[in-house]
């Protein structure tokens, strides 16, 4: 896909399963293959520091990406974007259980930047296409009377946001 940067948005970049993910091993054998890695963990990460961004418990995706430090971190993603092929990286196989689609890209949207998700199977579904799909997914309508295809998005995000995000332990 002639991907030149991965964006690890791992709050925590290291998998017992799967070793050759972790942030040093993935980051030496990408290097090999000339393409750059940036860790973007703490700023983009779903398993916020920062107590603000819990509703019982629960990360709530609204006010983490209120904070500074979430900006921070889409900034560098909007800027490496325009300079080269950047592809977000997290655990998730599937974008629509993972906060870089429901969150990231969510926002990187609403800045105008057009995210494409590289499946499982290495096929690209465009966002908007994951849109609908999550719509699906929800048995949320694509179109209705009184409510826009935006409102019925949002209604989307908030539920799926619900779904994935991190909780207190």
């Amino acid at each position: 896909h002639g991907i030149a940067l991965v964006a690890d948005v791992r709050s925590q970049p290291y998998s017992r399963r799967n070793p050759q993910f972790n942030r040093e091993t993935l980051s030496g054998a990408l290097a090999e293959m000339g393409i750059a890695y940036a860790f973007l963990g703490r700023e983009l990460g779903a398993r916020s520091e920062d107590p603000s961004c819990y509703l019982d418990g629960r990360v709530s995706f609204d006010l983490l990406a209120r904070t500074s430090l979430f900006r921070q971190g889409l900034e560098i993603v909007e800027r490496e974007a325009r300079a080269r092929r950047l592809a977000l990286m997290c655990a998730e196989k599937d974008p629509l259980i993972c906060h870089r689609a429901i969150l990231i890209c969510r926002q990187l949207a609403s800045h105008g930047i057009d995210a494409r998700h590289i499946l499982e199977d290495g096929l690209i579904e465009s966002h908007q296409d994951a849109l609908t799909r999550l719509l699906k997914e929800h048995g949320i309508k694509d179109r209705e009377l009184f409510r826009s295809r935006e409102e019925l998005v949002v209604e989307a995000y908030t539920r799926r946001g619900r779904q994935i995000a991190y909780r207190e332990k």
